[in-house]
């Protein structure tokens, strides 16, 4: 009786969804995200190939999907470069950094403004979102970082963003979602605000952190004003986008002046090896990008319990 409901069932299912309209819209919804997907996939794919050609044939054009003289000549230049290896650890140690401590500061700040018992929480969140709109300018900016003594040191990098509003009201809206009887119960154990902060609201607000901390990472990874502006002369505090952008810069043009003189050399290597700016500009682009890449998916999974909890919140 049993097995013979089951069956019904699965028949019942089966012709629900085989009818012609029902046919019609899953093969228009997986056109759909088909062509969805190849407009997301090809510029990158387009640089993969470009990258793995011969520069002096990426001239030519008309690369699409795969390289027409396969090298990789173009990696071999730019990682015989012997500033990228440094580079490269001051770039992950900045995205580690800088992606960790600015979560930390932004959800303590983010809890106190929470708190309903904070008399001065609408006042500091006001002054938090004008920060927003209001920007103060490059040469203000630049005269606080020096008045700072943060100029040719590391943390140049990482106290500038230690908060940002939009992330700061993320992080808020996230605490005050959460059930107000679980931090009481930790009050009653004996639990004080910061052990309440550290043991009980860090661990609940998982996926908005690691949402935060994405942003951060992505922004200091890919980040190379900063290091223009306030550590150029610093050759042991640059990072791999700026001495990608060096690179650039001196394959575009053989005459370099100011803090781009010092990869001149390397520009000269580059005209050596006949290696061309859009070869150049697709290999930079492919190295830059893969590490971002291969943390996304790391985190992904807390994006979907973050919409998950949102929904059963709602």
């Amino acid at each position: 009786m049993a097995a013979n409901q089951s069956a019904a069932a699965k028949r019942k299912v089966y012709s629900r969804y085989s009818s012609p309209a029902d046919r019609i819209f899953d093969t228009l919804n997986v056109i759909a995200l088909c062509f969805l997907m190849f407009v997301t996939l090809y510029p990158f794919i387009n640089m993969l190939a470009v990258s793995l050609n011969d520069a002096g044939d990426s001239i030519r054009g008309n690369i699409y999907f795969w390289p027409r003289i396969f090298t990789w000549d173009n990696y071999r230049f730019v990682f015989k470069q012997s500033e990228i290896f440094h580079a490269t650890l001051i770039s992950v140690a900045r995205a580690v950094v800088g992606s960790l401590v600015p979560v930390f500061c932004t959800a303590m700040v983010a809890y106190t403004i929470s708190r309903p018992e904070f008399v001065l929480r609408k006042f500091v969140t006001i002054a938090f979102v004008l920060t927003m709109y209001i920007d103060p300018g490059l040469i203000p900016s630049y005269l606080l970082i020096r008045d700072l003594h943060l100029i040719g040191t590391f943390w140049v990098y990482i106290v500038p963003g230690l908060v940002y509003a939009f992330n700061l009201i993320l992080i808020r809206s996230f605490i005050e979602g959460l059930p107000e009887g679980i931090l009481e119960s930790a009050r009653i154990d004996g639990a004080g605000e910061f052990k309440t902060f550290t043991k009980i609201v860090l661990p609940l607000c998982v996926p908005a952190l690691a949402t935060v901390g994405l942003f951060n990472a992505v922004y200091q990874w890919n980040d190379w004003i900063a290091v223009f502006l306030y550590n150029s002369s610093h050759q042991e505090l640059s990072t791999l986008q700026f001495e990608l952008m060096k690179m650039l810069a001196n394959t575009n043009s053989s005459s370099s002046s100011g803090s781009l003189a010092s990869s001149a050399a390397a520009g000269s290597a580059a005209a050596a090896n006949n290696l061309t700016p859009t070869a150049l500009r697709a290999t930079m682009t492919i190295v830059a990008s893969v590490p971002i890449i291969c943390v996304y998916p790391f985190l992904q999974k807390y994006f979907v319990k973050g919409m998950t909890l949102g929904g059963v919140k709602g």
